[in-house]
């Protein structure tokens, strides 16, 4: 399995967001998250389409793109377009997910699924053959900086082996409260793909915060349990 950490920029100072990229990618980071919020089915308001493609400008990793809106199908050419590698979408909106999935595809891009802490894995039984990556949020989404729900292991395992039943090893991310504590738990249920924003940017050196993570995390690679 490849390990992979992705700084979300979520946590970053948005006046000098083209500086915090580039000392994440200094320490390391395979991919920059982008947490896209509307104000309806989160509450919270972010960024969209203009600061994705301004990011793509800057960025030398790929941009996991993660779609927290009422209506993700709406915007899934702009995003494509504007430069996302992956488009995360969240199973609780979509009544189509098989549909959506196909045409993420289509595009070009890694169609991954995202599950809120309360949204049972089940909710992925039907399409579990035809997903990239799967997000484990182990917080409620919306906001940074929260506690990490400890549920969420348990959780992932369970991603895991519904996973490996459809024959899929399209890995598992994980977002929320994820630290240097949190971080070998969680690659020991299974995650392969760590996001973090305050663990990161909350940090005076953010380069040696990604270093940080990957070593803590490469440390749950040794205790990992089926």
């Amino acid at each position: 399995m490849t390990l992979r950490i992705a700084p979300s920029i979520l946590a970053a100072d948005f006046t000098a967001l083209g500086d915090a990229i580039r000392a994440a990618e200094r320490g390391g980071a395979d991919l920059i998250h982008v947490d896209v919020m509307d104000g309806h089915f989160v509450p919270n308001i972010t960024i969209g389409v203009p600061v994705v493609r301004s990011l793509k400008r800057v960025v030398t990793v790929p941009l996991d793109v993660h779609l927290m809106i009422a209506d993700p199908d709406r915007f899934l050419d702009a995003f494509a377009e504007a430069g996302a590698a992956t488009l995360i979408v969240h199973a609780e909106v979509l009544p189509h997910l098989h549909r959506t999935l196909t045409y993420i595809r289509s595009l070009g891009l890694r169609a991954g699924v995202a599950l809120n802490p309360s949204t049972p894995v089940v909710a992925l039984e039907e399409i579990a053959g035809n997903v990239d990556q799967v997000l484990v949020m182990s917080v409620n989404p919306g906001f940074g900086g929260q506690t990490f729900i400890r549920r969420s292991i348990a959780k992932i395992r369970a991603v895991r082996g519904l996973l490996d039943a459809a024959g899929n090893a399209a890995p598992i991310e994980v977002d929320g409260g994820i630290d240097r504590d949190t971080a070998p738990e969680v690659v020991a249920a299974g995650a392969e793909i760590l996001v973090a924003g305050s663990a990161i940017f909350r940090t005076a050196d953010p380069s040696a915060a990604v270093r940080e993570l990957r070593a803590a995390a490469t440390a749950g690679l040794g205790v990992r349990r089926p």
